[in-house]
Parts: structure tokens; C-alpha cells; sequence
């Protein structure tokens, strides 16, 4: 098969389009002839910093989140059968024709659903909507910040806290970013290039502070979060983009406001039990029937995965950036 690898980390230009071995499919896996490929940030990620797998055995193929059509199974695989089309996540291996997984993390795709939007669904959505939910506690009549808006978790975040009656407000880099956000729910848009955001969040709620934060960046934007978190504020960090040195918070601040700070990672819930995979079948479905939506920059051909993931890291994108074999 054809992949996209990268044999030592670096930029978007090790990344490499040629031949490798076909994956190999164990009794539990199943294996997806790929159709899309949703470029996550942990994809650039691991390209840069060789975070899984062993780079210097090479080829390393990248990549979280892919879907297609299955033309194997397994032994012991019970619920997916060959032919059916499913969207599927891992620690690595979607930058490429075809992908072999466990069917613990392939989704059937609902009929009336296309492929491309639902190789966009799992992480970014499974991500929002626990960070909000099950971490946050978000609640109707709260308010819901949502750091790096124009990003899939952000996209994802900001129609999910909307529709469950919360105030929204959103960080992004340009002002044409937060009017596209509008248009999902966005109450108010805050650039972070031209002005303080946690002042501003204060500002915005009459110095009460966010109730519920959602952070993708990292680094000293979450940091600063603890200057606009409301008094029992949930800070949730979901990710860590912007690919700063992790800055220490300032605990007695949040013991002394009676504030909880959770780390949180997909994959260790889909490792621990059923919830979350019900969770992103349930967000597949809404997508599905128009109550959420996809929102798609581009899409590239695999062989151009490295301008892919320059563009990503221009930060130039709204939305899903997309890869097709």
C-alpha cells in the first residue's frame, strides 16, 4: 500500500509518500480501506516530536482518525462485518490506504452520513463533548469558554455547549475566524491577538469569571485561564497545540476559589470502558440528522500530506483539514 511516513521527526517536510507493507489484521482487527483521513493536531504532533512508535526504525506512518470501507475482518470480531463503512481512531497509522484496527474503535457510519464528515466526528467531538460534560459539568445558564475556537475540538465545543444552554465565548487568532463562529453558536468572539482574553472574559461577565473552560492550547494561555475562571470553575485542558512548556497553576488560587482542574485524553476513556464509545455513536448520529455539523477547510490527496500539515500549522485553517488516499 501507499502511506505517508516519516522515518525521523521534524517538519512537515519528512513526511514522505511511498510503498510499505500492508498493515497486518490479528483475530481481534479490522481492516479499512481508507477514503479520509481527518489531520488531527496530535498527528503534527507526533510528526514533530517522534511521540509514538520507534521513528528511527522507520517508516512511522502518523495519524489518529480515519474512515473508509471494510474489506476484512478478523476471527473474533463480532459486530463489523466486510463492506460495511466505518470511521475509526488509533495512536497512529491513518496516513495511509489502508489501516488495521481493533473493532473497539471502528464506528459504523449511520447511512445518511458521509465519509468525509465522519472522519471528522470521533476525537474532535468525543473530545468536546466530555470536556464539557462529563469533566465540566457544564450546565445550562453557565458560561462555557472555549479556547482555540476555530479548531475541530472548538468547532465541536462551541455547537455542543450552545445547544445545551449555555453562554459561549470563544478565543481565535482573526476576526473573520469568530464571525464564522457565530454562525455555530458563538455569543461572543475574542481575539487573542489584539486583546487580554481573561480580561476580556471578565469583562464580559461582569467579573464573575467562566464557568466551564475548554483548553486545547497549553503552555501560558492555560495559565492565564485561572484569571477568568469563575469561582467553582472546571479548567479543562484537552490538548496542548500550541506546543509551549507546560506552566505551573497556581493551586492555592484555585483551592481558594474552590476550583477543579482536569487533564483529559480520549483515548484513555476508550481504553477503560464503553462510555465514551456510546458517547461518539450518539454524536455520530446527531451529525448525521443536521443537529451538529462538520465543518471542513480542505482536503488534500495523501501523497501532499506535507503541505497538509504545513497548512495546518500555518494556523490558517477553519476546521477539519482532510487527507484522501
Amino acid at each position: 500500500m501507499q502511506a505517508a511516513v516519516y522515518y525521523q521527526p521534524g517538519g512537515p517536510d519528512v513526511l514522505r509518500y511511498e510503498e510499505v507493507p500492508d498493515p497486518k489484521v490479528t483475530a481481534g482487527d479490522v481492516l479499512v480501506e481508507v477514503e479520509a483521513i481527518s489531520i488531527e493536531g496530535g498527528d503534527t504532533l507526533h510528526r514533530s516530536a517522534g511521540d509514538t512508535g520507534s521513528p528511527d526504525q522507520g517508516p512511522h506512518i502518523v495519524g489518529y482518525q480515519c474512515a473508509g470501507t471494510v474489506r476484512a475482518v478478523g476471527a473474533e470480531v463480532t459486530r463489523i462485518r466486510p463492506g460495511d463503512r466505518v470511521v475509526t481512531v488509533g495512536l497512529d497509522g491513518s496516513h495511509a490506504e489502508l489501516r488495521a484496527v481493533p473493532e473497539a474503535v471502528c464506528w459504523p457510519i449511520p447511512a445518511q452520513l458521509g465519509t468525509r464528515e465522519a472522519a471528522c466526528v470521533p476525537i474532535p467531538f468525543g473530545t468536546a463533548d466530555d470536556g464539557l460534560f462529563e469533566f465540566g459539568r457544564l450546565r445550562a445558564g453557565e458560561v462555557a469558554l472555549v479556547h482555540a475556537g476555530a479548531s475541530g475540538v472548538g468547532i465541536a465545543a462551541i455547537q455542543l455547549a450552545k445547544r445545551a444552554g449555555a453562554r459561549v465565548l470563544a478565543t481565535a487568532s482573526r476576526d473573520d475566524k469568530l464571525e464564522r463562529l457565530a454562525e455555530l453558536g458563538l455569543d461572543h468572539g475574542i481575539n487573542y491577538q489584539t486583546s487580554d482574553f481573561a480580561a476580556e472574559v471578565r469583562r464580559l461577565t461582569d467579573g464573575r469569571g467562566a464557568d466551564v473552560i475548554i483548553d486545547s492550547v497549553g503552555g501560558q494561555v492555560l495559565a492565564d485561564s485561572l484569571r477568568c475562571l469563575a469561582y467553582r470553575g472546571r479548567l479543562v485542558s484537552v490538548g496542548q497545540a500550541g506546543r509551549q512548556p507546560a506552566e505551573p497553576l497556581d493551586v492555592s488560587v484555585m483551592r481558594g476559589n474552590n476550583q477543579t482542574f482536569s487533564g483529559y485524553f480520549l483515548g484513555a476513556e476508550l481504553i477503560t470502558g464503553k462510555r465514551a464509545y456510546a458517547r461518539i455513536a450518539a454524536l455520530l448520529s446527531d451529525v448525521a440528522d443536521g443537529a451538529l455539523r462538520v465543518v471542513i477547510d480542505r482536503t488534500y490527496p495523501l501523497a501532499d500530506a506535507a503541505a497538509a500539515h504545513a497548512y495546518i500549522e500555518s494556523r490558517q485553517a477553519f476546521g477539519r483539514v482532510l487527507l484522501t488516499p
